[in-house]
């Protein structure tokens, strides 16, 4: 059976993701076979697995630094928000329907429950040591008896318990001291060490806080973890979209819509990887600006999105700039910039069927039961039409890979599709092609397109060369940098906190 350790934070954003991943890719840099565990996750931003189930982007990236494929046993429980108090519950992979909170936690919690003691048996059996992950904060103790993602899982596992607090957001000493006083005997037992987040500035002030901690919990403080602006990693939360130092000063802009219902907004971190591009996060009630094309993302709710855009006014600014520069649409994106979306059932909201942008002659429709959530294949056909012909013509042939997780189907009228399917569903039931593109419109239901570097290097190519910038050439800079960013991250890990005690929590009996 695996050994286990847990991360559990005094707040959401507290660092436990980061933390876990860097412990993922120190032990396995230690010849350990380890894997990541988060019984329950809530989060928009979803990965598909090669089990063709959904997962939290967290545990996927926490995969990756372990050095292994990620699988829906990492993340058995996954919350996808939708408003109104209501989650897509999807279980070891699959969607099981949408819940209110209360339904969720009283009718459901046992069966959960079950589930996430079957993923975590099957990674036990297969890995040496299990990073895991709580949620929120233990401290909860409202809804203690419902518990299955913070102590519950720790006596699970009998798991040690590391508790991690992140300073920027004030009241570090108070968050640590009032989590292990609100916890009773038994769930305080569990907890073992501290670790004191995004630090900036003099040590030593900060010294006569740790000892009094270390008083007052009775328990080591593992170390100080300095705020590092140069790690570039992936976000989980919505929130992080708020707080993210975007550049917007570089030669070459993407303008971003920041959807109410935004989803998968990972979707356009490998932009950030390139040198000479900045993104412009354009909110609901924004101008546009001066951007070189817009990016269109995926939404939980897309007629709701649809809705806002026009009730906005946003959606003719999208539309102005249609012309005269390159508009794309990811996923519910693509169904946003087509005619109409027709939801007759009221599937995504009260409002029905909704009039799109109409930049796309496609319709979108939600009439199927089930969800699509596959790991996709596809190529670049010789038949594209409009900016994309030209965009993409040097790659024609070449294989595209990404995921998708969307219930709606698209129909195209007098409009190519923007790529020949080889795996995965595509734009209909027939499964032959995904996307469109028409005039300076392109669009696709697959997430993680761009991380396809030729694609993403043609593309950013074609406006380079439109502005008489440079052309770029060369290795993927995203790859490098996130690979780059995992190990520093373990570095600072290593360098900051006492991994003797780590080692010993892990390890003693």
């Amino acid at each position: 059976m695996a050994k286990c350790i847990m991360v559990q934070g005094t707040s959401s954003n507290a660092g436990k993701s980061m933390l876990v991943a860097a412990l993922c890719r120190i032990y396995k840099n230690r010849g350990y076979n380890v894997a990541p565990f988060k019984s329950q996750n809530m989060s928009l931003n979803s990965y598909t697995t090669f089990e063709n189930g959904e997962i939290g982007i967290a545990q996927m990236l926490q995969a990756e630094a372990a050095m292994i494929e990620p699988s829906i046993h990492m993340n058995p429980v996954l919350l996808k928000p939708k408003g109104d108090f209501t989650s897509n519950v999807i279980i070891q992979g699959k969607s099981i329907g949408d819940m209110n909170f209360y339904d969720y936690q009283h009718k459901y919690h046992d069966t959960a429950f079950d589930a996430i003691k079957e993923s975590f048996k099957i990674l036990s059996e297969q890995y040496d040591i299990i990073i895991i992950e709580g949620a929120g904060s233990p401290a909860e103790i409202n809804m203690r008896d419902q518990d299955i993602a913070n102590m519950e899982i720790a006596h699970l596992a009998d798991a040690n318990v590391i508790l991690i607090a992140d300073i920027e957001m004030g009241g570090v000493f108070a968050a640590i001291a009032g989590t292990y006083v609100l916890l009773d005997d038994y769930d305080r037992s569990r907890l073992k060490a501290t670790v004191i987040n995004k630090f900036r500035g003099n040590l030593d002030i900060l010294k006569p806080g740790l000892d009094r901690i270390e008083e007052i919990t009775g328990e080591p403080v593992l170390g100080v973890l300095p705020y590092d602006e140069t790690l570039r990693l992936p976000e989980e939360d919505s929130a992080s979209l708020t707080t993210h130092n975007f550049e917007d000063d570089k030669d070459l802009m993407i303008g971003v819509i920041r959807l109410p219902k935004i989803a998968n907004f990972t979707d356009i971190d490998p932009f950030e990887a390139e040198s000479d591009v900045g993104i412009r996060m354009i909110g609901i009630n924004d101008d546009i600006g001066d951007v070189d094309a817009i990016i269109i993302p995926g939404t939980r709710n897309s007629t709701q999105d649809a809705y806002e855009l026009h009730q906005s006014g946003l959606a003719e600014k999208i539309i102005a700039k249609a012309s005269e520069i390159p508009i794309i649409g990811i996923c519910g994106g693509f169904q946003i910039l087509g005619k109409e979306i027709i939801d007759e059932d009221k599937k995504e909201s009260k409002h029905g069927s909704i009039k799109g942008l109409g930049l796309l002659p496609i319709t979108s429709e939600f009439k199927r039961e089930d969800k699509i959530v596959t790991q996709s294949e596809a190529i670049i056909p010789d038949n594209l039409e409009g900016i994309a012909s030209e965009m993409f013509k040097n790659i024609v042939g070449e294989t595209i890979t990404g995921y998708e997780i969307h219930e709606g189907t698209s129909n195209l009228y007098d409009t190519k599709a923007l790529l020949e399917i080889k795996k995965g569903q595509g734009n209909d039931e027939q499964g032959d092609v995904d996307g469109a593109c028409h005039e300076n419109i392109f669009a696709t239901y697959f997430h993680g397109i761009f991380n396809n570097y030729n694609f993403r290097r043609e593309f950013l190519n074609y406006i380079r060369a439109k502005k008489g910038l440079e052309i770029q050439t060369g290795e993927d800079p995203y790859e490098a940098q996130k690979n780059y960013s995992l190990n520093k991250l373990a570095e600072i890990v290593e360098d900051n906190l006492d991994m003797d005690i780590i080692d010993k929590l892990i390890f003693s009996d």
